[in-house]
């Protein structure tokens, strides 16, 4: 939907932007960027764009993590077997993977349980936790994960085990009785408040690698986990996250680890490509998902820890097809979901459901929907195995708390979880009616009755002479892009669509050239998803778009192009 076009800093930049530029080596325009993004002095500035390891933040500022480490600790010193108990999503398998992987570099073999998502749901359950119990579990390690699982940290504790739970979700009034919680959201702020569940874990390992026996061993070839999992997770990528991610894209570029490769070979990409944040979380990270969603995120798990890529690359053309499959599935709920979406786009806050709907795919579908109509989005659906009851997943837009609005309407859900932005829930079908009701009614307790408009925030103007390899390359530098760190977009002047061409499967996105009539400068651009919206009669049309400049390297050529996210007239 058309979005109002704002600066994303009010005030004017001073006019030491020119001189701070030069100490950093950079454009002046970096530094408005930066500037305008509250990082206001040489020193913030130089520590973002170099985001060295050394910058960490001491594993100690996260609540809890210090008495994790020395449980996990006596533990272990006891000969006490390990099971971590991770979830079926990019994150909660990455971490899965750190916490093996180090334990492993350590010469300990430890146990793991990735729950199936039709058939266990979010969360730690007591059946799994008997289980794991049973096959010889003493000491259980939550990862990404926990900390509304009070029922079944309390079998844990009864079944004899050591718990250490480590999460990043949003805690609730109880927190479970285990021998020590860590999750940077049991305090208001800190450095690491942001971090996600793989995040957690792996500062956790970095703390028991000190209490190990022996001498400690290099966790950061466990960076490309924690970066594969951070950006599927969605979290601010700034500070911490930042750090993490941009050293984690080295190794990734390197792909060393064979389940890399393999996944960056069935994603079409070379195996040493450069990839950055927005491919890895389009490309990369769903076919990791696709496991969990569609089946056994155990796949995706031994696909990151094989270390053969003869081994890997099945795994990963599976885990491709499984994908594909995925995708179809994504397609046509959606299409229902929007029908639905259309009938209720007066109401603030959207409600949708169908019995039949896949459990593992109406989260992605509940995106699309939030993003499309500007307004949070529950989607719900009767898995086979749910009994009457309803799973439901839930995305918000940045106005609206979903937590805090999902916590007011409590009394109608059997359970619920997640954060700000994202969010689980189950309840009864009967209750679907009150949801509806209810969470309309939360939506517009927020922010009033009137339907939003989404704001584009902008960073600059930018002619098209402007616009080189130069200064590509030193926004580069600002990768990579996320939440809390948005790729930067700019505004052109008017230029006139002197070309428009659809392509696509089903020609659903558009290629424009445009022109800048005063210099006779012209670049082409790509509207993606956008067909609908700019029709051919454009062009000619004299316009302003919004856009974020690209290097298109397709079929090995690199050229300048511009990804339009939005237009006026």
């Amino acid at each position: 939907m058309p979005c109002i076009w704002k600066p994303r800093n009010a005030d004017s930049t001073p006019p030491s932007v020119v001189s701070m530029a030069e100490e950093l080596s950079v454009s002046p325009l970096i530094v408005e960027i930066l500037w305008n993004r509250g990082l206001t002095s040489v020193e913030s500035m130089d520590k973002f764009l170099s985001p060295l390891l050394r910058h960490m933040a001491s594993p100690a500022e996260i609540p809890g993590l210090t008495d994790a480490a020395e449980v996990l600790a006596k533990g272990i010193a006891e000969g006490r077997t390990l099971a971590v108990w991770g979830d079926y999503d990019v994150d909660g398998i990455t971490a899965t993977a750190v916490v093996k992987q180090f334990f492993s570099m350590h010469g300990i073999e430890i146990m793991y349980h990735l729950p199936n998502r039709m058939e266990e749901g979010y969360g730690v359950n007591i059946a799994g936790v008997e289980q794991l119990a049973a096959d010889g579990a003493q000491i259980l390690l939550t990862v990404d994960c926990g900390v509304s699982d009070i029922e079944s940290v309390a079998r844990a504790r009864e079944l004899g085990m050591m718990v250490v739970v480590t999460d990043h979700h949003t805690p609730g009034d109880e927190l479970p009785d285990a021998h020590a919680v860590c999750n940077p959201r049991l305090k208001e702020g800190g450095p690491c408040a942001d971090l996600a569940g793989v995040g957690v874990a792996f500062m956790l390992m970095i703390a028991l690698n000190k209490l190990m026996p022996g001498e400690p061993v290099d966790v950061r070839p466990l960076l490309d986990l924690v970066a594969l999992g951070t950006i599927a997770d969605v979290v601010s990528l700034t500070e911490q996250n930042r750090i993490l991610v941009k050293n984690g894209l080295l190794l990734i570029k390197e792909a060393k680890r064979p389940g890399m490769a393999a996944l960056k070979v069935v994603s079409d990409y070379e195996r040493q490509a450069e990839l950055g944040a927005g491919q890895i979380g389009f490309n990369l990270a769903p076919r990791i998902n696709a496991a969990g969603r569609m089946g056994d995120p155990g796949k995706a798990l031994d696909l990151l820890l094989t270390d053969s890529f003869d081994t890997a690359m099945p795994i990963a053309e599976e885990l491709n097809s499984i994908n594909l499959e995925r995708r179809r599935q994504e397609q046509e709920i959606s299409e229902e979901a929007f029908a639905q979406a259309e009938s209720m786009k007066h109401m603030p806050g959207l409600v949708l459901y169908a019995d039949h709907w896949h459990p593992g795919i109406i989260g992605i579908v509940a995106s699309r929907v939030a993003e499309k109509y500007y307004r949070p989005t529950l989607i719900l659906c009767s898995p086979e195995s749910s009994e009457g009851m309803l799973k439901g997943s839930g995305r918000s837009i940045s106005e609206f708390d979903l937590y805090e609005g999902l916590k007011a309407l409590s009394p109608i859900l059997n359970g619920f979880g997640g954060h700000r932005q994202a969010a689980g829930m189950s309840l009864l079908s009967d209750n679907l009616h009150a949801l509806r009701d209810q969470f309309n009614a939360q939506v517009i307790r927020q922010l009033g009755p009137d339907l939003l408009t989404p704001t584009l925030k902008l960073d600059h103007e930018l002619a098209f002479s402007n616009i080189n390899n130069v200064l590509l390359n030193e926004l580069e530098m600002l990768q990579p892009f996320g939440m809390g760190n948005p790729e930067p977009v700019f505004a052109t002047k008017p230029v006139t669509v002197a070309e428009h061409t659809t392509f696509g499967r089903d020609r659903e996105h558009v290629k424009l050239v445009l022109a800048d009539e005063e210099t006779g400068a012209r670049l082409p651009g790509k509207a993606w998803r956008m067909a609908d919206k700019l029709p051919r009669s454009l062009q000619g049309r004299v316009m302003r778009f919004a856009f974020t400049p690209k290097i298109d390297r397709f079929r090995g050529i690199p050229k300048i192009d511009l990804r339009i996210r939005d237009w006026n007239f």
